[in-house]
Protein backbone atom coordinates (compact mmCIF):
# COMPACT_ATOMS: atom_id res chain seq x y z
CA UNK A 1 0.00 0.00 0.00
CA UNK A 2 3.27 1.82 -0.31
CA UNK A 3 2.35 5.26 -2.04
CA UNK A 4 4.83 7.49 -4.39
CA UNK A 5 5.20 10.80 -1.88
CA UNK A 6 3.85 13.58 -3.88
CA UNK A 7 6.26 16.58 -4.52
CA UNK A 8 5.34 19.75 -6.45
CA UNK A 9 6.73 23.25 -7.10
CA UNK A 10 10.31 21.83 -7.09
CA UNK A 11 10.42 21.05 -3.47
CA UNK A 12 12.42 17.56 -4.55
CA UNK A 13 15.50 18.95 -2.23
CA UNK A 14 13.47 20.19 0.92
CA UNK A 15 11.80 16.72 0.98
CA UNK A 16 14.91 15.10 0.81
CA UNK A 17 16.68 16.41 3.15
CA UNK A 18 13.67 16.49 5.83
CA UNK A 19 14.69 13.95 8.74
CA UNK A 20 11.39 12.46 9.07
CA UNK A 21 12.13 10.70 12.44
CA UNK A 22 12.03 13.75 14.56
CA UNK A 23 8.32 13.24 16.01
CA UNK A 24 8.28 16.39 17.99
CA UNK A 25 8.94 18.53 14.62
CA UNK A 26 5.97 16.59 13.11
CA UNK A 27 3.32 17.18 16.24
CA UNK A 28 4.15 20.98 15.99
CA UNK A 29 3.46 20.87 11.95
CA UNK A 30 0.05 19.71 12.26
CA UNK A 31 -2.08 22.75 11.55
CA UNK A 32 -4.43 24.08 14.69
CA UNK A 33 -7.32 24.30 12.94
CA UNK A 34 -6.66 20.58 11.56
CA UNK A 35 -6.11 19.52 15.35
CA UNK A 36 -9.27 20.92 16.06
CA UNK A 37 -11.24 19.37 13.00
CA UNK A 38 -9.72 15.74 14.43
CA UNK A 39 -11.07 16.17 17.96
CA UNK A 40 -14.33 17.75 16.58
CA UNK A 41 -14.22 14.30 14.58
CA UNK A 42 -13.37 12.23 17.71
CA UNK A 43 -16.46 13.47 18.90
CA UNK A 44 -19.04 12.76 16.37
CA UNK A 45 -19.40 16.08 15.06
CA UNK A 46 -20.95 16.68 12.13
CA UNK A 47 -20.86 18.72 8.68
CA UNK A 48 -17.40 19.81 9.51
CA UNK A 49 -16.23 22.93 7.80
CA UNK A 50 -13.10 24.77 7.34
CA UNK A 51 -12.95 28.25 6.33
CA UNK A 52 -9.81 29.51 4.88
CA UNK A 53 -10.46 33.54 5.79
CA UNK A 54 -6.91 34.75 5.34
CA UNK A 55 -7.00 38.29 3.60
CA UNK A 56 -10.84 38.48 4.05
CA UNK A 57 -10.57 39.43 7.31
CA UNK A 58 -8.42 40.10 10.12
CA UNK A 59 -9.68 39.10 13.08
CA UNK A 60 -8.98 35.45 12.17
CA UNK A 61 -7.44 33.53 9.20
CA UNK A 62 -9.33 30.11 9.76
CA UNK A 63 -12.78 29.11 10.82
CA UNK A 64 -13.64 25.77 11.72
CA UNK A 65 -17.47 25.07 12.14
CA UNK A 66 -19.14 21.81 12.89
CA UNK A 67 -22.42 20.09 14.46
CA UNK A 68 -23.30 18.73 17.74
CA UNK A 69 -26.50 17.12 17.69
CA UNK A 70 -27.59 17.97 21.73
CA UNK A 71 -26.39 19.99 23.96
CA UNK A 72 -24.13 17.38 25.68
CA UNK A 73 -22.79 16.63 22.62
CA UNK A 74 -22.02 20.45 21.48
CA UNK A 75 -20.05 20.47 24.94
CA UNK A 76 -18.26 17.64 24.36
CA UNK A 77 -17.08 18.64 21.36
CA UNK A 78 -15.92 22.02 22.31
CA UNK A 79 -14.01 20.05 25.53
CA UNK A 80 -12.55 17.17 23.07
CA UNK A 81 -11.46 20.85 21.24
CA UNK A 82 -9.77 22.59 23.47
CA UNK A 83 -8.20 19.80 25.52
CA UNK A 84 -6.44 18.61 21.77
CA UNK A 85 -5.29 22.36 21.25
CA UNK A 86 -3.86 22.86 24.28
CA UNK A 87 -2.20 19.18 24.07
CA UNK A 88 -0.90 19.81 20.67
CA UNK A 89 -0.83 22.84 20.43
CA UNK A 90 -0.09 24.22 23.22
CA UNK A 91 -2.88 26.83 22.72
CA UNK A 92 -5.47 27.88 25.47
CA UNK A 93 -8.46 29.69 23.96
CA UNK A 94 -8.42 33.80 24.07
CA UNK A 95 -12.16 33.07 25.09
CA UNK A 96 -14.79 30.84 24.93
CA UNK A 97 -18.46 31.91 24.74
CA UNK A 98 -21.76 29.94 25.00
CA UNK A 99 -20.41 27.08 26.39
CA UNK A 100 -23.75 26.31 29.17
CA UNK A 101 -26.56 27.33 26.54
CA UNK A 102 -24.40 25.14 23.86
CA UNK A 103 -26.59 26.44 20.44
CA UNK A 104 -23.12 28.25 19.58
CA UNK A 105 -20.21 27.40 21.58
CA UNK A 106 -17.43 29.45 20.20
CA UNK A 107 -13.84 29.23 21.29
CA UNK A 108 -11.38 32.02 20.22
CA UNK A 109 -7.79 30.68 19.68
CA UNK A 110 -6.56 34.55 17.79
CA UNK A 111 -5.80 32.92 14.41
CA UNK A 112 -8.48 30.33 14.48
CA UNK A 113 -12.37 30.61 15.64
CA UNK A 114 -13.90 27.19 16.35
CA UNK A 115 -17.34 27.12 16.10
CA UNK A 116 -19.65 24.41 17.71
CA UNK A 117 -23.61 24.60 16.80
CA UNK A 118 -26.37 23.14 17.75
CA UNK A 119 -28.33 22.07 14.20
CA UNK A 120 -30.85 25.06 14.44
CA UNK A 121 -28.51 27.62 15.26
CA UNK A 122 -25.79 26.22 12.64
CA UNK A 123 -29.29 26.91 9.97
CA UNK A 124 -30.17 29.65 11.42
CA UNK A 125 -26.54 31.91 11.16
CA UNK A 126 -25.14 29.67 8.47
CA UNK A 127 -21.73 30.98 8.51
CA UNK A 128 -20.41 29.69 5.70
CA UNK A 129 -22.89 31.68 3.58
CA UNK A 130 -22.14 34.99 5.57
CA UNK A 131 -18.49 34.44 4.51
CA UNK A 132 -18.88 33.20 1.34
CA UNK A 133 -15.98 34.80 0.40
CA UNK A 134 -13.82 32.33 2.02
CA UNK A 135 -12.27 29.43 0.73
CA UNK A 136 -13.56 26.42 1.92
CA UNK A 137 -10.62 23.61 2.66
CA UNK A 138 -10.29 19.86 2.24
CA UNK A 139 -9.65 18.02 4.90
CA UNK A 140 -7.45 15.56 4.79
CA UNK A 141 -8.23 12.20 5.39
CA UNK A 142 -6.39 10.93 8.36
Amino acid sequence: MGHAPVVRYGQENALKQANVTESSDTQTATPTWLIAVRAAESKQATEIVVLDLTGITSFADYFVICTGANQRQVQAIADQVGMEVKRRANEQPLSLEGYTQAEWVLADYGDLLVHVFSPKAREYYSLERLWRGATILEIPAE
